[in-house]
């Protein structure tokens, strides 16, 4: 039994990660677990023939049927504080949408915490202390919709002010998002100036979804900000 019991620990290991992605690869699965893919392929057997209803879809990966309910997830000590650490760091976030829903969600997650691990996590919150952004200032409300823009290929209407204070009203196509020094950054592809634009989520004075979509884009963000790497490093460019 002894011998069974990393493969056990791998099995639950590998159950939620299947649950945390819509497709999860065979390769996503070995380099997480430094196992072969051989040794994958038996694993997901084992969950199937042991009642998890996983679906292999061709030439892309394994998802679990849609649906289908499995126990809450246990957390370990060390989880656990990871996630209260996380929750003090995201509090001094500057957008506000952020802050408000992973509080509820975090809310949702210490309910499934063992007792035990709640009296620790407690202990622990009185002994953290983030000092960034330390008054809690909220400079943007707009990360989550967009977010949600992003994945659903919807086109927004902002309403935006540079920081030279010049204002335009655009239809953006929202591509990526990014956080630097404390601000999120989205990087759309904008209509009236036809090519790409990055737009400081705190300059943003409206924003409203449209109910029209957009086709997805051809370029992934990697290519993206290789292209824009090439573009700054280039002799012949000046830097700003």
């Amino acid at each position: 039994m002894a011998n069974d019991k990393p493969r056990l620990t791998r099995l639950t290991a590998i159950l939620t990660q299947l649950q945390s992605k819509r497709i999860v690869t065979a390769r996503a699965i070995a380099e997480k677990h430094g196992v072969s893919m051989r040794t994958v392929y038996r694993d997901i057997r084992t969950l199937e023939q042991s009642g998890v209803p996983i679906i292999t879809e061709e030439g892309k990966g394994y998802t679990i049927m849609e649906g289908y309910t499995l126990p809450p997830v246990m957390f370990t000590q060390e989880e656990a504080n990871a996630l209260l650490t996380a929750e003090y760091l995201i509090k001094q976030n500057k957008d506000a949408s952020l802050v408000h829903f992973y509080e509820s969600a975090i809310t949702k997650i210490k309910a499934t915490l063992k007792y035990s691990q709640k009296e620790k996590t407690a202990l622990l919150a009185n002994r953290i202390q983030i000092r960034n952004n330390i008054e809690g200032d909220k400079s943007s409300n707009y990360l989550i919709k967009i977010q949600s823009t992003i994945a659903n290929y919807q086109l927004i209407s902002i309403e935006y002010v540079s920081l030279k204070k010049e204002y335009s009203q655009r239809e953006v196509e929202a591509f990526a998002l990014y956080t630097t020094q404390n601000n999120w950054i989205l990087i759309a592809f904008c209509r009236l100036k036809n090519e790409f634009r990055s737009f400081r989520l705190d300059c943003i004075q409206s924003l409203t979804i449209l109910n029209r979509h957009f086709e997805p884009h051809k370029i992934t963000f990697q290519q993206y900000m290789e292209q824009c790497k090439k573009k700054w490093h280039t002799p012949d460019i000046p830097l700003a």
